[in-house]
């Protein structure tokens, strides 16, 4: 079988990483959903006891307005499920509240984050241990939502906000061999602290992010 290679990564080891990762998040959102159905119709059938057993007009007013609210929730419950359905399919991954979408191709920095503006999304922003734990897995240098393109050393997500929490590897960032290296990236997979700064007209896979509650129909 016959593989393509992009800035000396195997594009089958890519999609093999790409797939063992679309799994563990896969079966992780269907085991939550799965629980959440089981949760909402165990609420449905104690709301509608309780409306049998009720006395009064207003306890059955009550218990009414509760299976209505209910009723909206099991419907947005329903919107929310079909989404995820319609953008899985698309190739996007859910964890922890975002979707993420992992790239087949390498591009720029630039290049990478305006794929994922068309896709109503942006490069991934790090924000807690476990999700950097969640992306080392894919064992590929990838684009994150970093740079200092602006100020040198002053490095910023995407959405504007000031890196706090780091996870740059020993001794970076560094601008290496004195070459302009004003975009950060996922390196060194192998260990906890990963990151490394690069120039961003080198060529990487990237990851956009989406998060849940900004999804519409």
């Amino acid at each position: 079988m016959s593989k393509e290679i992009y800035g000396g990564a195997c594009y089958e080891d890519i999609g093999t990483s790409k797939r063992n990762l679309e799994g563990k998040l896969y079966r992780l959102v269907a085991v939550s959903f799965g629980l959440l159905c089981v949760l909402q119709a165990g609420l449905n059938i104690t709301l509608r006891i309780r409306l049998s057993l009720s006395e009064s007009s207003e306890e059955k007013t009550s218990d009414i307005k509760d299976i209505l609210n209910m009723t909206k929730e099991r419907d947005e419950l329903k919107r929310k499920l079909t989404l995820f359905d319609e953008y899985s399919r698309k190739g996007w991954v859910y964890f922890n509240n975002s979707f993420y979408y992992i790239s087949s191709r390498t591009e720029s920095w630039k290049d990478s984050r305006k794929d994922c503006q068309q896709r109503d999304a942006d490069l991934v922003i790090i924000n807690s241990k476990e999700e950097q734990k969640l992306l080392i897995q894919l064992g590929k240098d990838v684009w994150i939502g970093l740079s200092d393109q602006e100020t040198e050393g002053a490095w910023k997500w995407v959405d504007g906000t000031v890196l706090t929490t780091s996870y740059w590897g020993i001794n970076e960032p560094n601008s290496h061999e004195g070459k302009e290296e004003d975009c950060g990236e996922i390196k060194f997979y192998e260990k906890g602290n990963s990151w490394n700064d690069k120039p961003c007209d080198s060529k990487n896979v990237w990851i956009c992010e989406k998060m849940a509650e900004h999804w519409s129909d």
